[in-house]
C-alpha cells in the first residue's frame, strides 16, 4: 500500500470508491453533481496550503483524504474515505492518510485543522477523536470553513 498525491488519471477510482462507500455503504442520497469539487481536485484542493491524496494497493484506490486551505494557517480536511475492507488497525490506511496530512500541516505552517462529518459515522467520530480532534459548535468553525448540507458534527485539531 501506498499514499500518493492525486493525479488526474485516478479520478474515475477515486469517485467509484466515494460514491460507493456514501451510497451503497451508508445509504446517503449524493451523486457525483452533488461533487463537482471531484472532477476540479487542482483547481478546489491542490492549491495554497492544500492538497489531495490516495491510498491505493495493487493498483486499487482504496482510500482518499483531502485538505482545503482556508486561508489564516487553518484547512478543512475533507474526502477522508477509506474501501470497507481496509478499515481498522490490519491495514491501517485511516491511520496512514491522518499522518499523512498532519506531516503536511506541519510543514506547511497549518495550525488548525477543521473537519464535517455526519452522525452516523460512528467510528469515523472515534477516530477523529483518537487523532487528537474536539468536537466543536458549527458556530465556532472559520467563516472560510466550507460547510457541506449534509454535515451535523464538526471537529477542530489544534497542530503542534
Amino acid at each position: 500500500m501506498e499514499i500518493l498525491i492525486y493525479r488526474k488519471e485516478l479520478e474515475l477510482d477515486v469517485i467509484n470508491m466515494i460514491l460507493t462507500i456514501q451510497q451503497i455503504e451508508f445509504g446517503l442520497p449524493v451523486t457525483i453533481a452533488d461533487q463537482p469539487d471531484l472532477k476540479a481536485v487542482a483547481t478546489v484542493y491542490q492549491k495554497g496550503k492544500g492538497n489531495f491524496w490516495v491510498a491505493v494497493d495493487n493498483n486499487k484506490v482504496i482510500g482518499t483524504v483531502a485538505l482545503i486551505d482556508i486561508g489564516n494557517r487553518q484547512v478543512a480536511l475533507r474526502k477522508m474515505f477509506v474501501e470497507q475492507h481496509y478499515r481498522g488497525k490490519v491495514f491501517g490506511v485511516a491511520q496512514q492518510l491522518m499522518d499523512t496530512i498532519i506531516d503536511w500541516c506541519r510543514q506547511q505552517g497549518i495550525d488548525e485543522i477543521y473537519l464535517g462529518t455526519i452522525d452516523v459515522m460512528e467510528a469515523a467520530k472515534r477516530f477523529y477523536l483518537k487523532n487528537g480532534f474536539e468536537e466543536v459548535n458549527k458556530e465556532l468553525l472559520p467563516k472560510a470553513f466550507p460547510l457541506m448540507k449534509v454535515d451535523n458534527k464538526f471537529f477542530k485539531r489544534e497542530i503542534q
